[in-house]
């Protein structure tokens, strides 16, 4: 079954971030609870190490999902693997008891995720990275997908075939148009190593570019760690909105709202976007705002302006000139233009989705799209597919379109993972349960 010549497995994951984490756990539960049905796994990575947005991982910064929204707690609340189970194993169960917060610091909950990690390993691959994923017969219809898996220090490729894949590549960081990183302009995905690799005396004024949470926390990070240095926030907003937090707006987070975005009308799904986009798009913490807001204030009365935030403008273009950045700005209340030259620019300007089109490449022709060209796919975050392909391919993310604003995010991995994986039991091995379904395809979103 893991003969390194011929790997075959029932599961293979790309991708081992928190998503496909969890989608491990989930496999191994399933197999001591049902010996019987335990499903061969191994799970592939680019990076050489496990890390979730490490470069973010900031002193003061929280999490913006309760503790018990975790890797298992929604799926299986006895889990071995859950959050509480993590901190009665490190000794810390009582002094986080009494720090009577729901919300762990991004560190901590990234000391969690690397202590679960640590448990599943074995079946985990390291700096490997899948190059091709293709039917494993040209033939008659295969059960099989077979994945071209490169070692990415140019140590070899090996080939290894799934009766089912699960992709979870992650979001992808978005620059702004005609920007590119170097080693004065960064992404926010990237903010810690590069602010590490400065000289702090050199940077004496700094920008950051973004209206959400990594940039307002990188803000307040960066007037914190340079008290020499004056810190421009470049805002499209008129300053920053705060995230709604609230019980009722919560719900959209909720397992069953995937069912009611899913099997929901379009009116149902533009009401989705439309009303609770601030819950976690472009959005900032009422902390971090009050915080910044308090430092800003502080300046006035000591008679500084270190903190400068430069509201309803964007960013027309950038410009490097030796060790300086020169940023071309558009907009603020008169609608003028103005420049500025910095010593570092950070633009914490978001994500793009998880895009796996490059990954199907040779499957195109056998995955199925809707009339706006995206993967129509199932409930269970299986891509729809020709008959002929039996073998099932899975999205952690990407799936926004179909199942709503959680896709990507942490609230609902538990039960995602749980479900991918009682899918793939459900189906066994065979294609008939899947042309079945193929049937009715043509009203599958």
């Amino acid at each position: 079954m893991t003969n390194r010549e011929h790997e075959i497995y029932d599961v293979v994951g790309i991708g081992f971030g928190p998503s496909n984490l969890s989608l491990s756990i989930a496999l191994e539960e399933r197999a001591f609870d049902e010996p019987e049905r335990a499903l061969s796994n191994h799970f592939f990575e680019r990076q050489p190490r496990f890390g979730w947005h490490r470069d973010m991982l900031l002193p003061s910064a929280t999490m913006q999902i309760s503790f018990l929204k975790d890797l298992v707690t929604f799926r299986n609340p006895t889990s071995s693997f859950s959050f509480i189970s993590f901190l009665h194993a490190v000794g810390r169960l009582p002094q986080f008891v009494n720090n009577q917060d729901f919300f762990p610091t991004r560190r901590e909950f990234h000391q969690y995720l690397e202590w679960a990690q640590a448990r599943v390993a074995a079946r985990v691959s390291y700096g490997s990275a899948v190059t091709s994923l293709r039917l494993a017969s040209t033939g008659a219809a295969s059960d099989r997908l077979q994945l071209a898996v490169a070692d990415v220090t140019g140590q070899g490729c090996r080939r290894v075939e799934a009766r089912n894949v699960v992709i979870s590549t992650g979001l992808v960081p978005k620059m702004l148009d005609g920007v590119v990183s170097d080693e004065r302009v960064w992404h926010s995905s990237e903010f810690l190593q590069k602010f590490r690799g400065m000289d702090p005396r050199e940077l004496r004024r700094v920008a950051v570019v973004g209206a959400g949470q990594s940039a307002a926390e990188i803000t307040r990070f960066l007037y914190d760690e340079l008290p020499q240095a004056e810190v421009c926030a470049i805002i499209p907003s008129y300053g920053y909105s705060i995230a709604d937090a609230t019980p009722f707006a919560n719900q959209i987070f909720d397992p069953r709202a995937v069912d009611h975005y899913y099997f929901g009308s379009e009116q149902t799904r533009e009401a989705f976007w439309r009303y609770h986009r601030n819950t976690n798009y472009a959005v900032v913490d009422d902390e971090v705002i009050r915080d910044l807001y308090r430092r800003a204030y502080d300046d006035e009365v000591r008679g500084t302006d270190r903190l400068r935030f430069l509201n309803l403008t964007r960013v027309d273009g950038v410009k490097r000139a030796g060790a300086e950045t020169r940023v071309h700005l558009q907009g603020g209340p008169g609608g003028e233009q103005a420049e500025i030259d910095v010593d570092a620019l950070v633009c914490a300007t978001g994500y793009d989705s998880m895009e796996p089109t490059e990954l199907l490449r040779d499957l195109d022709e056998h995955c199925l799209r809707d009339e706006a060209g995206r993967l129509r796919m199932e409930r269970d975050y299986r891509v729809v597919t020709t008959p002929d392909v039996p073998c099932g391919i899975y999205l952690q993310g990407g799936t926004e379109h179909t199942h709503g604003l959680s896709s990507s995010l942490l609230s609902n991995i538990a039960v995602r993972s749980g479900e991918i994986v009682d899918s793939i039991v459900a189906r066994g091995a065979g294609g008939d349960y899947q042309r079945s379904l193929y049937a009715g395809a043509a009203g599958l979103r």
